[in-house]
Formats: structure tokens, sequence, C-alpha cells
């Protein structure tokens, strides 16, 4: 997925308009745009960094360098704004743990 693709779809699952990214990272409107549309393709480091911040994700989500992570940042991202329970982020933490030693042990 680009850059434009995964600031839109974060913008849209947040219900942010471009105005309220754009005042919220310290950039124009029509540069929000233009990301999201794909025809400004050379962000500063410092706006990638702000966007992430904004979204919660990592500069590595952003720009692509760690594909393999989408799936599980996209889950983190839907379950963060949750407000789940300490025992349900026990039982999270947990699940995590023994998934990490099934791949362990190569079950």
């Amino acid at each position: 997925m680009s850059l434009g693709s995964k600031l839109k779809e974060l913008r849209l699952n947040k219900g942010k308009s471009l105005q309220e990214v754009a005042d919220s990272v310290g950039a124009s409107k029509p540069h929000i745009w233009e990301l999201e549309r794909g025809t400004s393709k050379n962000p500063s480091l410092e706006l990638v960094n702000n966007l992430a911040k904004y979204y919660s994700v990592t500069i590595d989500y952003l720009t692509g360098a760690s594909e393999e992570n989408d799936a599980i940042q996209a889950f983190a991202r839907s379950i963060a704004d949750k407000n789940l329970s300490e025992s349900d982020l026990f039982i999270l933490e947990n699940l995590a743990k023994e998934l990490e030693k099934k791949n362990s042990n190569g079950n």
C-alpha cells in the first residue's frame, strides 16, 4: 500500500478532514491532499514524523519499510481506541505470548 493510500485510510478511519489533519501536523491542506493522491511523493522527514505521531503509527509503517507488519499494526490500531479493561489486555498479552511460543516451536 502506498504512502498516500495509508494516509487517506488512516484519516478516514479517524474521521478527520484534510484541514483537521493539516492543522494538527503543521502542513497545508493542499499538501496533505497531494500526499494522499500521490502527487507529492517526497514529504519532509519532519512531516512524516508528525503524521506518524498524529495517527499513532510508526514511520516504518507509513513509508512501507515494514510491510510484513501491516496486518499486526492494523489489528493494533483497530483495538487501540476500544478502552479495553486490564483483564482484556492481560488476555491479549498472554495470547501473543502463546502465539510466539507456537511459532518458535515451528507449529
